[in-house]
């Protein structure tokens, strides 16, 4: 049985080397070859294969977990600290004139060899501290999953003392029911900016009039992640800076995007790069003393088995190959279990009260 079972598991390194060594009585294969098998085990060394669950299982483990959820101050505090240690999001989540001098090299996070050397003039469109009185209490991280959609989780997400949203999604009255209306950040992926408002190259009004639904907020925008983020985020900045918008823009630094990608992909996810959801969770572990996260599910089924949207407001899929959504799902699970942050993702309220 032993031996039935062990064809099955990955080959140890040493198995790997007796393997390479070994000289086989009547074949040899080519140097390209045994070079290619070479590189192969290698990989699967650094990088073993495991499978990840298929989303019907997910859904049988979420439901043996709903409704015994209990905060873990220990384990929260715990992550707090490695997330400091780490990355330090009080101080670096945002670029600053404390943290960013003239003359500051920054480096891009996506895009290799890139950097730009802060002037007076980009200095100049930095807040002096981080806005934000630390620590908030009660944070609600809202993700756009379709599971939001008559999930009645609106009253609840805007109980919290702050609220972190994802790339200025709808917040009509046919959508604050089940997604509330109370918004501090909002994140603005530049290709939103550039997709649904042209890049602002034309008329700016229709932007500025979309995002007075975020109230007084933060629109927090990576103009400094790659060079096609720069010009859109800084055209947001000055359309809502010129008309004396309620909403202020921040801009990512780029050091603390990196440092939060590193710190995650250490812990297995392989996606090319984070989600946005996943940054601002980890901004929000940093910076709060309680997370509630909203719409994070990235599978097609509820937990009812019915089919829904991948959007609470759409059901545009997102490219593939680009962000590892079902990991970053799994790491975040595993939070909830562990007490450091609560996951929703059953129903708050009936939809039809």
């Amino acid at each position: 049985m032993e031996r039935m079972l062990g064809r099955h598991r990955a080959p140890t390194w040493g198995l790997s080397r007796r393997m390479l060594c070994c000289k086989w009585p009547r074949t040899r294969l080519p140097v390209g070859a045994s070079a290619l098998c070479f590189f192969v085990l290698c990989w699967l060394y650094i990088f073993p294969v495991y499978r990840l669950p298929e989303q019907k299982e997910v859904v049988r483990e979420v439901l043996q977990h709903v409704g015994v959820w209990r905060r873990n101050l220990t384990a929260a505090t715990q992550f707090r600290s490695l997330l400091q240690d780490c990355c330090d999001p009080g101080h670096s989540l945002a670029l600053t004139k404390q943290n960013t001098p003239v003359g500051k090299n920054l480096w891009f996070d996506g895009e290799l060899f890139h950097s730009v050397t802060i002037d007076t003039a980009t200095r100049s469109l930095f807040p002096q501290n981080s806005p934000f009185k630390l620590p908030l209490k009660k944070c609600s991280v809202v993700g756009n999953g379709g599971i939001l959609k008559g999930s009645g989780c609106g009253k609840k997400i805007d109980q919290a003392d702050f609220v972190m949203r994802c790339n200025l999604p709808p917040l009509s009255s046919d959508y604050s029911k089940d997604v509330g209306a109370k918004t501090q950040l909002v994140t603005a992926n530049p290709s939103i900016i550039k997709n649904r408002f042209q890049n602002l190259l034309w008329s700016r009004k229709a932007f500025v009039n979309s995002v007075r639904i975020y109230n007084h907020s933060h629109v927090y925008m990576p103009a400094f992640s790659m060079k096609g983020c720069t010009e859109p985020s800084l055209r947001v900045y000055y359309s809502l800076a010129d008309v004396g918008a309620n909403q202020s823009v921040l801009f990512a630094n780029p050091d603390f995007l990196s440092s939060i990608s590193k710190f995650w992909k250490n812990k297995g996810i392989h996606g090319k790069r984070l989600s946005t959801g996943l940054f601002l969770v980890s901004s929000a572990l940093g910076l709060c003393e309680e997370v509630t996260i909203y719409g994070f599910w990235p599978f097609s089924i509820d937990l009812l088995g019915k089919s829904i949207s991948h959007h609470y407001y759409d059901n545009r899929l997102p490219d593939t190959g680009f962000h590892a959504m079902p990991e970053e799902f799994l790491q975040l699970w595993f939070l909830h279990k562990s007490g450091v942050l609560r996951m929703q993702l059953e129903q708050c309220e009936d939809p039809g009260v």
